[in-house]
């Protein structure tokens, strides 16, 4: 069985920075089992103390410390966890912040939620459009402002396309739209015509037959569209149908969506907005 271990992501904001890198460093230790508790909002003092109560609580019932991702900014609440919790404390932001003030000989504002808050109204609101318009332009709903898109998704049902055009506006602020390719597509040898004057913007999705197949079942057990057959011909018609139209593609059977999301960023050349 593998070692478990508490992890604690305590911030002032929303425990996101903390996550992500607490998350990143984790994932090197793949013979431990981590529970993980996000500790969000920890901007005074009593919220520090209650912090630290529950940290210190868990190291006497487990009989062993755990482990403090911590991302707090202000230096006097950052010094009470370091020095008061029962705990390996990894201080994400005083790590480098120092380091950065040396370099630039600036000291820096100490500011909580510059990271994920509103302090950038206009990329903020930018964000928001691109998840509006991910959502109104999902799974080939609307075509209406398809010319607004920076990037079209296009596959078979199942392959990936929605969370991954959900992602890219969350992560990325991309305005991205998705489009299913069907049977009466692959009969008629040609593209829908809702995304044909936008082939430039165009990216198709791929996934292994058998891996589509387990997908589907899950949805519609039993059904024709789950076959594996059926999975196979629309997998290999849709494939023959971009590669005719030149549309760049991806294979999503063993990617994460991080990695189908960037991959399609930098293969795009999108512009990289990170929240």
């Amino acid at each position: 069985m593998p070692t478990r271990r508490t992890v604690f992501f305590v911030s002032d904001r929303t425990g996101i920075t903390a996550e992500m890198l607490g998350n990143s460093l984790l994932s090197q230790f793949e013979d431990f089992h981590f529970h993980r508790i996000t500790v969000p909002f920890v901007d005074s003092p009593e919220k520090v103390d209650d912090a630290i109560r529950q940290v210190n609580a868990t190291a006497a019932e487990e009989g062993r410390r755990p482990i403090v991702f911590s991302s707090v900014v202000d230096e006097a609440a950052s010094e009470a966890i370091r020095a008061r919790a029962d705990a390996l404390t990894l201080d994400l932001f005083q790590i480098f912040i120092a380091p950065l003030e040396t370099e630039l000989t600036a000291k820096s504002s100490h500011a909580a939620g510059r990271s994920h808050g509103i302090a950038n109204s206009h990329e903020y609101f930018t964000r928001m459009e691109a998840i509006n318009f991910a959502q109104a332009h999902d799974d080939g709903v609307a075509t209406r402002d398809l010319a607004k898109a920076q990037v079209i998704l296009v596959g078979v049902s199942r392959c990936g396309k929605t969370p991954t055009s959900l992602y890219l506006a969350l992560q990325f602020g991309v305005r991205a739209a998705n489009f299913p390719l069907t049977p009466d597509d692959f009969a008629d040898h040609r593209l829908p015509g809702s995304v044909q004057g936008h082939v430039p913007k165009l990216f198709g999705l791929t996934i292994q037959p058998e891996r589509l197949r387990e997908i589907r079942e899950e949805r519609r057990p039993g059904s024709r569209y789950a076959a594996l057959d059926t999975c196979r011909y629309e997998v290999r018609e849709a494939e023959a149908l971009m590669l005719r139209e030149g549309i760049p593609t991806l294979d999503t059977t063993s990617k994460s969506i991080e990695e189908i999301a960037t991959t399609i960023v930098h293969r795009a050349k999108l512009a990289r907005h990170v929240y």
